[in-house]
């Protein structure tokens, strides 16, 4: 049942909206004298597998063309996303983030949790490549368009779509047609730091029935925290690089065949991360035999250098045979990656070392944390797809995919086991290790073999050109075998096998009304789903009080989590007229079993409750207006409740990590806004100037559920190390505060191709916090996630 406060927000927005739209004929009766759309009323997309218009698309979806992202100087998704309504990225680190939309989030999920299954499907044109939080941040060049699909769309995509699905759609090669394009960049992040890319792109006819297209990148990216450390004070830590290659070869032995195979590389390296801290063990105001340190901002400590690479290979094939009627699409895809993220521990192993009485020298060893994930996935699609003109159209096809993903943890800290052997007695260290190198207190190994197979189908009908009803379905099976090995002194031993699996059906229902030949009105109900999966065991011997702790008691036995699901209704409208596009939606996203992930504390664990109902609720629209010739202006934003329906308790009644009826979803804004002007005017007969300004506005969030309990929050170590006594508190307001970007550019464009742009991103040099982060549920470390401050750029493009 829909909550009165939802309610209220939905109707009170969404009626007048869509009724102001349905008022409006005057505008959209008559097109066929209209100027070039505004904001990209006649883009072609195929979010519904098959070409159509944006504004024939039944459903809330939003297209950014190659040239949008180019004006805006989005090379990233997170950049993208600001402009894009109910799509929130949430910036968890280099290669980190996590997607979510229209509200519907997990919380906050990092890179230690492998089984934890995706919210938003993400393709690279038809191969999926999603992972959760490690879904590659593709480079965005030569892109034709990013969709990004509103809503499940589990009937078409899949498992990871009960939120929405993006869609990377790229340029494909082009038969007959020598064409190339080349850019460079120069820019300079925090007035000291330099950065800079180098793209190109070239398309080659090879003879009359093949052409080969070929992109090639290199981006540098400038550093903006300082790290402190033992007498030295290191700047600018977190630059890194990012290149790769895109090759496609299109083959069309036929008018009716196209086959088209295709390699994409690309490796992402980051020399730190973009952590700004408040605390941590070596450093905080409270020491006295250490130097007493206050944190400014975009600062950190270190004790060893930090790191991030993520090589990422994808290869797939795509056949496309026209069999006269309908069209047979075939996919295969193989992707391989090997990701490291390296970190510096020490604060948390020293804290550990704190509560196991070891003396300063072994509190304070440099202490590595190296998680590892390999990947190898193999998946495959088979459909057929109507194609004629037919009131009559449909789809059918079939999935299958197999992934092998090995996850590892290593903590190298030289010397350690003299310590520990000290301590608990001779061989203490090589007792415990269960197989794995000594000097190294944790280890773990945990390999998942995945398999899923589907099939799916979905047919509409037109009733006179007027009506369109759509119905369709997704039959899935699922299973997980998930190996659980550990070692070291922080570990239990473990030695497990899991096993998990799940089926079932899920339905979309959609009717699409052309109330005129500008106004369409949408409806839809549809049913998303996540899988579940397996948890961890918890690292019982970091758990304050050991397995009878509080924290042990609370997280642990807690085995496995269930499938969430949902059903999303949505009423949405679509305008176009002379010079304007108007697309709003409200929608009402009921969830089960919703996957929330909890912090457990002392126990440096994490752990996936079930949360049993909870609800996305708002309305989200995107303007587009071209008022004279040249000049083009956006509005886009969406208002949103997220909130759970129910609680999760302990046995005793407490309320377990904030899952408490009523309380928001964590790491979605409530309010978001983006607005945006283009000015393009003649400079001479061959010659082009443009100005471009935008502003966005995020709301306020949440890391984790339990952040809006007691806040502003105390933190209090409780170990006595440097001269602390560990029971000073560190007072922190967990609620991440709404923030504001504004970027400007101008440019000169001429006709032979030649472009010149000048930009600033973050004028104001926000400093927004995008995440928090408790090491050792903030007994080792305190910081947040920060964005990149202001960076000015130069860029120049030609064509040919």
């Amino acid at each position: 049942m829909i909550r009165s406060t939802a309610l209220r927000r939905m109707t009170s927005c969404a009626i007048p909206v869509i009724a102001v739209a349905l008022a409006t004929p005057a505008f959209a009766q008559d097109t066929s004298n209209a100027e070039t759309p505004a904001s990209g009323n006649d883009i072609v997309v195929t979010a519904t597998l098959r070409d159509s218009s944006l504004q024939d698309v039944p459903f809330s979806i939003n297209a950014q063309t190659g040239e949008d992202l180019e004006r805006a100087n989005a090379t990233t998704l997170e950049a993208a996303s600001r402009n894009v309504a109910g799509l929130n990225i949430q910036n968890l680190g280099p290669g980190q983030s996590q997607v979510s939309i229209r509200g519907v989030s997990a919380g906050q999920v990092v890179r230690d949790q492998p089984g934890v299954k995706e919210q938003v499907g993400v393709y690279l044109d038809e191969s999926v490549i999603s992972l959760s939080l490690f879904t590659p941040d593709l480079d965005l060049f030569d892109l034709n368009r990013l969709e990004t699909l509103r809503g499940p769309q589990g009937t078409l995509f899949g498992a990871g779509s009960i939120g929405g699905t993006i869609r990377y759609i790229t340029n494909q090669p082009r038969l007959g047609t020598t064409e190339g394009v080349i850019e460079g960049n120069l820019n300079l992040v925090d007035g000291d730091s330099l950065g800079g890319q180098l793209r190109g792109v070239i398309n080659l006819p090879i003879g009359d029935n093949a052409a080969l297209r070929a992109v090639a990148y290199y981006s540098r990216f400038g550093g903006f925290i300082d790290a402190l450390g033992p007498n030295r004070v290191q700047e600018d830590v977190n630059d890194g690089r990012r290149y790769g290659l895109r090759v496609a070869l299109a083959f069309q032995p036929s008018d009716n065949l196209t086959i088209t195979p295709r390699i994409v590389y690309q490796e992402s390296v980051y020399d730190g991360f973009n952590r700004q801290e408040i605390f941590n063990l070596y450093a905080n105001p409270n020491t006295t035999t250490r130097p007493p340190v206050t944190f400014d901002e975009r600062q950190q400590y270190l004790l060893l250098d930090e790191g991030f690479r993520d090589q990422t290979l994808i290869a797939d094939l795509t056949t496309r045979a026209d069999l006269g009627g309908a069209v047979l699409t075939l996919v295969g895809s193989y992707i391989n990656r090997d990701i490291l993220v390296s970190r510096d521990a020490s604060a948390l192993t020293g804290s550990v070392s704190v509560d196991l009485g070891f003396p300063a020298a072994g509190v304070l060893l440099p202490s590595n944390l190296r998680d590892t994930t390999d990947l190898e996935s193999w998946t495959g699609e088979i459909r057929l797809a109507s194609d004629n003109d037919s009131p009559f159209q449909w789809v059918v096809g079939a999935f299958h995919s197999q992934v092998d993903r090995a996850y590892s943890q290593r903590l190298p800290t030289p010397g350690y086991d003299a310590f520990t052997d000290a301590r608990f007695g001779a061989g203490t260290s090589a007792a415990v290790a269960n197989g794995f190198p000594l000097q190294s207190p944790y280890n773990a190994d945990i390999p998942y073999d995945i398999k899923q197979f589907a099939v799916f189908g979905e047919a509409s009908y037109n009733f006179a050109d007027m009506l369109t009803l759509t119905a369709g379905g997704r039959y899935y099976d699922f299973q997980e075998t998930r190996q659980f090995i550990s070692g070291g002194l922080f570990s239990n031993g473990d030695r497990n096998t899991d096993r998990t699996s799940s089926n079932g059906f899920t339905p979309r229902f959609l009717l699409s009304w052309r109330a005129s030949d500008g106004i369409t009105v949408n409806a839809q109900a549809s049913r998303g789903f996540r899988l579940g999966g397996v948890n961890d065991p918890l690292n019982i011997p970091l758990c304050s009080g050991g397995a009878g702790g509080v924290d042990a008691m609370t997280y642990g036995n807690r085995p496995s989590y269930d499938d969430e699901k949902s059903w999303n209704y949505e009423l949405g409208v679509k305008t176009q007229g002379d010079g304007f596009t108007f697309n709003a939606a409200a929608f009402y996203n009921d969830i089960s079993n919703l996957q929330m992930t909890a912090d457990a504390g002392s126990c440096s664990s994490r752990v996936v409750f079930n949360v049993p109902k909870a609800h996305t609720a708002g309305v989200e629209f995107e303007l587009g207006v071209e008022p004279v010739d040249g000049l083009n202006l956006g509005l886009s934003g969406s208002i949103l409740e997220a909130r759970f329906d129910s609680s999760v308790t302990t046995t005793a009644g407490v309320v377990i990590a904030g899952f408490r009826d009523g309380n928001r979803l964590p790491s979605t804004p409530e309010f978001t806004l983006a607005a945006s002007a283009d000015y393009s005017f003649d400079l001479t007969d061959d010659t082009t100037g443009f100005f471009r300004a935008s502003v966005q506005h995020i709301g306020s969030r949440y890391t984790q559920a339990s952040d809006q309990e007691g806040n502003p929050r105390s933190f209090v170590s409780g170990l006595a190390f440097g001269g602390a006594t560990g029971t000073v508190p560190t007072v922190v307001d967990l609620q991440l505060g709404d923030y504001q970007l504004v970027d400007l550019s101008a440019g000169v464009e001429w006709d032979d191709g030649l472009s010149v742009t000048v930009y600033v991103t973050n004028l104001f040099d926000e400093n927004a916090l995008l995440s928090f982060d408790r090491e050792r549920g903030g007994r080792a470390r305190l910081g947040f996630s920060t964005n990149q401050p202001r960076t000015i750029g130069l860029t120049v493009r030609k064509s040919f």
